[in-house]
């Protein structure tokens, strides 16, 4: 299954980017890695014949990669134009998903990307410590305790 999965990753690389990586992750599939657009997609066996899970993410900074967005399970025996469709499907999905939302300002104009507003300082916290339940659980204890020191001693008149 792995060379099935390894040779139809490498015609859908072709396909799909100019500037391409694909090998093999730990679990048999196979990942195909564009760097220059910031995305991945991987095939994976799924105990089908002619069957894979096919998933797309990002990649992150750092070169790590993102938890993959989408995902569908594919057919093998379709030709690699078919295969490469559902590739492009998923990442487009991918990037609808990774661009901001803009909302719309006054004017009706979609509005720009702005700096994020810091969040204002957490008040500092004014409870106790040691809440109510804890207390009554260290007085539990203590009477657990001075029950047993009482059945210890307390009989032999000392």
């Amino acid at each position: 299954m792995y060379a099935q999965l390894r040779e139809t990753a490498g015609e859908l690389a072709g396909v799909l980017w100019r500037e391409h990586t694909v090998y093999r992750e730990r679990g048999g599939g196979v990942v195909i890695r564009g760097e220059h657009v910031g995305r991945w997609i991987s095939l994976a066996p799924t105990g089908g014949e002619n069957r894979a899970l096919m998933r797309a993410g990002r990649l992150l900074d750092g070169g790590t990669t993102a938890p993959a967005r989408t995902e569908v399970v594919v057919d093998l025996t379709v030709g690699t134009a078919e295969l490469a469709a559902v590739c492009r499907r998923l990442l487009a999905e991918v990037a609808a998903a990774a661009e901001p939302v803009r909302e719309a300002g006054r004017d009706g104009k979609k509005a720009g990307r702005t700096a994020r507003a810091a969040r204002p300082a957490r008040p500092p916290r004014r409870e106790r410590h040691t809440s109510l339940g804890s207390w009554f659980v260290l007085l539990c204890v203590a009477g657990v305790l001075g029950a047993w020191l009482y059945s210890l001693f307390g009989g032999y008149g000392y």
